[in-house]
């Protein structure tokens, strides 16, 4: 097998002990090529001086104006070949990660620069399976969580995150890759992390930045008629009710079963 490196990123900044558990999840990873750079900006709590001594962890400290920033921050110094960027609270979804990603990438035949996988949710304890087939249309409903994609390192250089969006960054940045890089991502169908959920970008405030940002990033990379397609399709496929069930703790588990039943018929 082709030996590939890899880059973790983790942006940090007063974390308390989700760091040191997100990073834990790292090093204990089976498969050794690796590094992990932690992105402080400029924390107070004393938890990065908890790290582990270990000589594939670097320490970044700097100022940034939030968590983008700092994700293009740490970016120049990576050595790896991807990059994965996990958030402190998020977890390897297990020890062999690295190890099942390395191998598709070492065998894939497409030499992409950007390959993804599912990620399971904590908060409604599921797996969330992600589109398979990634087109237009899924470009605009949903596209893969950043926890769950790993990233060509020279893709991240020429591209960073436009960090006037405040919640939606990374999803720009998606749809940059694809429409204007015309790269097309690689499903590699396992799950790659343990996301907590209830994050920063779901809360109350930020569900309507979020909506505002979306309807912006858009109209950047899709034509009029395209949107206007694409939001009749919502309504007639009832995505709000979906969404509700989704997020539900009962019902999710039921919906994500369903939904990766009808992904596997499109692939």
């Amino acid at each position: 097998m082709k030996k590939i490196t890899f880059s973790i990123i983790v942006v940090c900044l007063n974390a308390g002990q989700e760091l040191l558990r997100t990073v834990d999840s790292i090093l204990g990873q089976t498969y050794p090529h690796f590094e992990i750079i932690v992105k402080d900006g400029m924390s107070s709590d004393g938890f990065v001086e908890k790290l582990p001594g270990d000589e594939r962890i670097r320490v970044v400290r700097q100022k940034d104006k939030g968590i983008y920033d700092a994700m293009n921050q740490a970016i120049p110094l990576v050595s790896g070949d991807y990059v994965l960027f996990l958030n402190c609270g998020d977890y390897f979804y297990n020890e062999k990660v690295l190890e099942k990603t390395g191998a598709w990438i070492s065998t894939d035949q497409s030499s992409g620069e950007i390959y993804y996988g599912d990620i399971y949710n904590r908060s409604v304890e599921t797996r969330i399976v992600s589109n398979p087939c990634i087109n237009a249309f899924a470009c605009y409903r949903n596209v893969p969580c950043h926890q769950a994609c790993f990233y060509g390192a020279e893709l991240m250089r020429r591209r960073n995150y436009h960090t006037k969006y405040r919640v939606r960054a990374d999803y720009d940045h998606f749809l940059g890759c694809y429409f204007q890089e015309k790269i097309r991502p690689v499903s590699m169908q396992i799950i790659v992390a343990s996301y907590e959920g209830g994050g920063y970008s779901e809360t109350k405030e930020n569900e309507r930045r979020s909506a505002k940002e979306h309807e912006e990033i858009v109209k950047k990379y899709m034509s009029r008629g395209q949107i206007r397609k694409f939001k009749l399709l919502l309504a007639l496929s009832l995505a709000p009710l979906r969404t509700k069930i989704a997020e539900s703790k009962k019902l999710s588990g039921m919906y994500q079963k369903i939904k990766a039943v009808i992904y596997r018929r499109k692939g």
